[in-house]
């Protein structure tokens, strides 16, 4: 049929309209991503401390007697020997406190002496029956007691002159001056330390330990310890001392790491140094790496793929300790799940991903110290 020109741009409005209903059908965009396989692992938990290379015997000295300081002979940092004076205190007082005990043991000798002369003569008499058996005992117990005041003096003598020789302060072993309490002209107590000598031969590290690790560095079969100012070196380590509290301020347990073989002259007092605990037995929990942890205040995310659709999904997650590049994943995720490891960034929810074939964390790289996180895509 015929359309009538009259007709002929109502024709063209429809078929124009008509085709314009027809919208194109939108494009969804299919992200390859990488993916892990949650999986729990025993593993094995590589750790490392912070430390100070410390002197295994270390002695804090102070004098026996109290006094003011003469004279100082040495410095931090000097090299002793066993009996070597160290500081020495005004003897002074000493001298004078001899002096007395000299003059008390002088006089109890003439006590003495008397005493025995009046038993002579008493005896004497009592021979010609001048004199009573009462007055001969009497006599007797007054030399006792004259003879036994004579040996206290002399006691007294020998301990002050003991402590003449206590204002010498000396080096109990051999070693090196690590710190001075004192300085020439400060009176000083008994027993007050002043100064502190560290022994030679053996070195440990001084350590401070989280309550959660605990356990872990008892039952380390190796312990490795490194200083920054030898990079290229290590030694072998075995836990010598764990404190059975920890520190009111810092909430951590102290311990000490003895060094087998040690070189003084490698290893000095003071250096930092860093403990490794390569192989300290870990829980078993589910480990991913840190990429693929969507981070943001207050809330830890990862992506989940399902396997049905391959589409993703936030998931809510509960966080451990990180190790080297990976974390512990304490809750939110199950085992055999899909994670999303690289480019949760450029995701949206329910956005369609590409996986790429599937391959094990066993035959894709090595395990690492920190455990492996399970199965990777």
């Amino acid at each position: 049929m015929k359309i009538p020109r009259a007709l002929a741009p109502l024709a063209a409005a429809l078929l124009l309209g008509a085709c314009q209903r027809h919208e194109p059908k939108a494009f969804e965009e299919v992200r390859p991503v990488r993916t892990v396989v949650a999986g729990r692992s025993e593993g094995s938990v590589g750790v490392g401390y912070s430390g100070e290379i410390v002197a295994r015997h270390e002695s804090q000295l102070g004098f026996r007697t109290p006094g003011k300081v003469a004279v100082r002979l040495v410095d931090v940092g000097s090299v002793v020997r066993r009996g070597q004076p160290l500081m020495r205190l005004s003897p002074e007082q000493e001298a004078l406190q001899l002096s007395a005990a000299g003059a008390d043991v002088d006089a109890a000798k003439s006590r003495a002496a008397q005493a025995r002369v009046d038993l002579q003569r008493t005896e004497a008499l009592l021979s010609r029956q001048f004199a009573s058996r009462a007055e001969l005992d009497q006599h007797r117990l007054a030399l006792e007691q004259a003879e036994a005041q004579l040996r206290a003096a002399a006691a007294r003598r020998d301990a002050t002159a003991n402590q003449q020789g206590y204002t010498v302060l000396s080096a109990d072993r051999d070693g090196v001056v690590t710190a001075i309490m004192a300085e020439a002209g400060q009176v000083v107590a008994a027993g007050q330390p002043v100064v502190t000598v560290a022994a030679e031969g053996e070195r440990e590290v001084a350590i401070s330990i989280p309550e959660s690790r605990v356990d872990e560095l008892r039952q380390a079969r190796s312990v490795r310890v490194s200083v920054w100012a030898h990079p290229g070196r290590s030694w072998d380590g075995a836990l010598r001392e764990l404190a059975p509290a920890s520190d009111n301020l810092t909430r951590t347990y102290s311990a000490r790491i003895a060094i087998r073989n040690p070189d003084p002259s490698v290893l000095r007092l003071g250096m930092t140094a860093s403990v490794q605990v390569p192989d300290a037995e870990g829980r078993s929990v589910i480990r991913l790496p840190l990429t693929a942890i969507v981070d943001k205040p207050g809330l830890r995310q990862v992506w989940v793929v399902d396997p049905k659709t391959s589409r993703v999904a936030l998931r809510r997650v509960t966080l451990g300790t990180a190790q080297d590049d990976r974390v512990q994943v304490l809750g939110g995720l199950a085992d055999g799940e899909t994670v999303v490891s690289a480019g949760v960034h450029m995701l949206q929810a329910g956005q369609r991903v590409k996986l790429p074939p599937a391959t094990t964390a066993d035959t894709a790289a090595p395990r690492s110290a920190a455990g492996s996180a399970g199965a990777a895509t």
